[in-house]
């Protein structure tokens, strides 16, 4: 009898799971899951999490239990990875980045080329807006080797939904990257993205960039998306450096005001810019697994987190990989990837 991982869902949220599945998809071993996002306010499988499981299915031809709405427990035995033409809904706005990255390291891995279009949001609160995948996270996954191009065929914020991506992703083996420097900067942007809202959400957003970072104008872009997809805003800040592109966030909310929204995005990455490590807290998070997939590689991030440490757990039972972090000053933290076979 094949062995079974046991996972405790209870130390992270919903990325204990996604990376689970990506992992036993990518090396066949089956999984348990119990406590799924305990710790949540929603605990259990909400819509987002359900798709990504089945789609993780119907990729690897997966037999299952305990996959339906709210289920805080899951079984996942995994069967060959098959390439295909896949369409998945989410049916909310719930993150379709989030089960698309669920998916890619076994689509990497199938044995023909495959289309992927997954309709849900594209911009949610709680994940990487679809710009961060585009403009930062895919660009070094390409540095690694992985052949995929994304699409943002239709913006979807919460709560209406209605975004869709499309990815094609070619068969490749990832290499190792070493990412601990970010090199000299090259340029940096405002992004005001706005749907079915007034004019001036984005205009005060990108006053307020001007005011707090003294950027010229030329580097603030209102951004009018069809009102239809809406209501909807998110103002992204963009730092191009040599070596890596940093995306950052903050979306708009009913109660919020529009500098406040400014001000969300630009502390973020006033935090990563004073600590010198090449990439911030989401992006190390999605470093990760392709990384241990590779076999190695390595960064440098102001500093752990818990979606770091659980991560570093769930992949450590998978694969035969450790990752060694080391503190470099108070706000550096090296993490490499390193083999133990």
């Amino acid at each position: 009898m094949k062995e079974i991982i046991e996972l405790d869902g209870a130390i992270g949220g919903g990325q204990v799971l996604r990376s689970a599945l990506s992992l036993s998809m990518v090396t066949g071993r089956a999984f348990r899951i119990k406590q799924i996002r305990a710790r949540r306010s929603r605990p259990g499988l909400l819509r987002q999490h359900l798709t990504a499981v089945m789609a993780a299915a119907e990729v690897s031809g997966a037999h299952l239990s305990g996959a339906h709405m709210g289920s805080q427990s899951l079984s996942f035995e995994p069967g060959a990875i098959r390439a295909g033409d896949y369409e998945f809904a989410i049916g909310t706005a719930g993150s379709s980045t989030l089960v698309l990255q669920t998916l890619l390291p076994a689509l990497l891995r199938a044995p023909q080329a495959s289309r992927v279009t997954i309709s849900g949001g594209t911009h949610n609160p709680l994940a990487p807006p679809t710009d961060f995948l585009l403009r930062s996270w895919l660009p070094l996954l390409r540095r690694m080797g992985g052949d995929v191009e994304l699409d943002l065929v239709r913006h979807g914020f919460v709560p209406a939904g209605g975004g869709e991506v499309e990815v094609r992703v070619q068969p490749s083996s990832l290499m190792r990257l070493d990412l601990c420097e970010r090199g000299e900067a090259i340029s940096q942007q405002a992004l005001a993205l706005t749907a079915g809202l007034a004019p001036t959400v984005a205009q005060r957003e990108l006053s307020q960039v001007a005011k707090r970072l003294n950027w010229p104008a030329e580097a603030l872009r209102p951004v009018t998306i069809d009102p239809a997809r809406g209501p909807g805003n998110v103002l992204l800040l963009e730092y191009v450096f040599e070596h890596v592109t940093e995306v950052f966030s903050a979306f708009g909310q009913v109660s919020l005001r529009a500098e406040k929204v400014a001000d969300a995005a630009i502390n973020q990455a006033a935090d990563w810019l004073r600590s010198d490590a090449a990439v911030a807290e989401h992006l190390a998070d999605q470093l990760l697994l392709p990384m241990a997939l590779a076999g190695g590689g390595s960064f440098t991030t102001p500093r752990m987190t818990d979606h770091l440490r659980s991560n570093i757990e769930v992949i450590e039972l998978f694969l035969p990989v450790r990752f060694d972090c080391r503190e470099e000053g108070g706000d550096r933290l090296q993490i490499e990837v390193l083999q133990t076979d």
